[in-house]
């Protein structure tokens, strides 16, 4: 029995459902894309699911395992084009099809090139009707950094300034914690639960040691903590090094580092990646291929301020998100972006706002590339 095709404002209602359901997964699926599924006959959801942590299982199986004999005849809902390659899994087309599922709705293909298409024709040619096309602006934002990496090798990268008024970071002594308040920080780790890795400078791991944890909200899957060193010049004794074997520390580090600090912090449990040095620092383009080569599609970058200026210098920052608080720490203070270069206003970086809202007693603003 093939399920008739519900009116459009059905379609969207459960493909937006698909949809929130990925996006429960950024964060814990890289290298593979969030995605999610709903399996709908007779206008009642008999299964849903999303890609489990790690990667698998992905989306489908768990939607149509819930589902059962209840698939046969049902329409699947999909945030991406079902795969079709064979890996440590078999594909989910194949699984669509061997379920009896009668129509798929997905918004858009996925640009892996082992997929690219393929599943919808797999699908097809078993007699499957296929919608595509629906919410696909809103899929291709969810999905932008498993897309990046397919087509430029590198994730996508947050920026994220927690800043006073008067946009700083820290007190002219380098005191900062804490310029927000509970609710602000509360949100930047739930941030940082929805990326695949959160991301310093060396600068800001010398001074405030970090952990780089999300805490507080009952994630068992910790993102990598990336930290940007040319030269490795990093607290052996900090809280990085010291849980480096249990939450992983990734450190990328200039081709001239001094290997003694590679084998120390390989023997810590630290995974090094060597870039490219330009001028006196790391080509961050370098890093961010190094980063994307090792599977990683969402960055969550923290800081300092030096590495900002690289990243908004580079064009390389795809959303900037600012903690505004009601503080003023004046121009004695450490700015919360290092030197640009600018000598002119057509220069300038120039972001469109996407939000603005009151996080307790402070503001969050959420800025994007125009081009994204």
């Amino acid at each position: 029995m093939r399920s008739g095709t519900l009116n459009r404002s059905e379609d969207e209602r459960f493909l937006a459902m698909a949809l929130s359901l990925g996006r429960r997964g950024q964060g814990q699926t890289w290298p593979n894309p969030a995605v999610g599924c709903v399996i709908v006959r007779e206008g009642r959801v008999v299964g849903r699911g999303w890609t489990q942590p790690g990667g698998r299982p992905h989306a489908e199986v768990v939607a149509l395992a819930q589902a059962g004999s209840a698939a046969r005849g049902s329409t699947a809902y999909v945030s991406l084009e079902p795969c079709a390659h064979h890996g440590k899994t078999p594909p989910c087309a194949e699984a669509l099809i061997e379920a009896g599922v009668a129509r798929v709705v997905a918004p858009l293909e996925d640009l892996d090139p082992r997929v690219e298409g393929k599943g919808f024709d797999r699908l097809r040619a078993a007699g499957i009707e296929v919608s595509t096309g629906m919410l696909a602006s809103e899929a291709a934002k969810d999905h932008a950094g498993f897309f990046l990496r397919q087509a430029h090798g590198r994730p996508f990268v947050t920026l994220k300034l927690a800043l006073s008024l008067d946009g700083r970071i820290a007190t002219a002594t380098g005191e900062s914690q804490w310029i927000t308040g509970p609710e602000a920080r509360r949100d930047v780790h739930a941030m940082r639960a929805r990326h695949d890795a959160v991301m310093v400078g060396a600068g800001t791991a010398r001074i405030d040691d970090p952990s780089l944890t999300v805490r507080g909200l009952g994630v068992t899957r910790q993102p990598v903590r990336v930290v940007v060193s040319r030269r490795l010049d990093l607290p052996l004794m900090g809280q990085l090094a010291r849980t480096a074997k249990d939450i992983p520390v990734w450190i990328c580090h200039g081709k001239d580092a001094d290997h003694a600090l590679v084998d120390a912090w390989q023997g810590l449990g630290a995974k090094l990646l060597s870039c490219e040095v330009s001028g006196r620092q790391l080509d961050i383009a370098s890093v961010l291929q190094a980063l994307g080569a090792a599977g990683l599609t969402r960055v969550f970058c923290e800081g300092g301020g030096a590495l900002a200026a690289t990243l908004l210098g580079a064009d390389l920052v795809d959303e900037l998100v600012v903690m505004s608080a009601g503080l003023l720490l004046g121009a004695e203070g450490r700015p919360g972006i290092g030197a640009l270069g600018i000598d002119r206003l057509a220069e300038a970086p120039r972001l469109t706002l996407v939000e603005s809202r009151q996080v307790g007693k402070d503001v969050m603003t959420r800025w994007k590339r125009p081009d994204n």
